[in-house]
């Protein structure tokens, strides 16, 4: 099985590998959720790793007792937050030459532009709900003229909000036996709404393209 699909089973079946998970590492699975979220932030190389569906997840199992909600909520918010400022200085520090290399997927740069020409600097707090531009939003504001204390604003309120709802969000529907009964569609069902934002700002963004084209013929 390559990565890809491990991710993607992962995601999908996460209450089962989540269980397994608990069982086999007890309460170092924290450590583990700890570093993913970090990760899945922190750094534009690991942005296809679990977020929002995770955080969905791990509140599921808190509902059942499996997990500490309390402690979730402390260590994932801390992560998501720790993670965006990796983010932020990888892109002061080295973004430019990232940029000039060309190693960066430039639909998610376009996209992530839009998303900062329309909303600004709560780009930092909105992105946090919208897969890829949430990883790429933090490391575009450090290339920027954004300032670390600006950003580390933004980002605090974000990382709080995102990890909360989401979290809470399992906590609370995830006991309910119609989620556990259909436990993979409910998560496939927010990784499409999450996905939704992106897929319309990139749509819009190739349909003013042609419009200037069209304009320009």
């Amino acid at each position: 099985m390559s990565i890809i699909n491990f991710i993607w089973d992962f995601i999908l079946h996460s209450d089962q590998h989540l269980g397994a998970l608990i069982g086999q590492f007890g309460s170092a699975v924290y450590i583990i959720l700890f570093i993913i979220v970090l990760m899945q932030t922190g750094f534009i190389l690991t942005s296809f790793l679990p977020g929002d569906s995770l955080l969905f997840a791990v509140g599921a199992f808190a509902s059942r007792g499996s997990l500490s909600l309390f402690w979730l909520l402390v260590l994932l918010c801390i992560a998501a937050i720790v993670g965006d400022i990796i983010n932020y200085w990888t892109g002061h520090y080295l973004g430019t030459w990232v940029f000039n290399k060309q190693w960066l997927n430039k639909k998610h740069l376009d996209a992530t532009h839009e998303f900062y020409k329309k909303h600004g600097k709560k780009t930092i707090i909105l992105a946090r709900f919208v897969p890829i531009i949430r990883t790429f939003a933090p490391f575009v504001a450090g290339v920027g003229s954004m300032t670390f204390s600006e950003f580390l604003l933004y980002n605090i309120i974000g990382g709080l909000i995102w990890v909360g709802m989401f979290v809470l969000g399992g906590y609370y529907f995830g006991g309910f036996k119609i989620v556990q009964d259909n436990f993979s569609l409910f998560i496939l069902g927010v990784i499409i709404v999450s996905l939704l934002p992106i897929v319309i700002e990139i749509g819009r963004h190739r349909w003013n393209r042609r419009k200037e084209n069209s304009k320009i013929e």
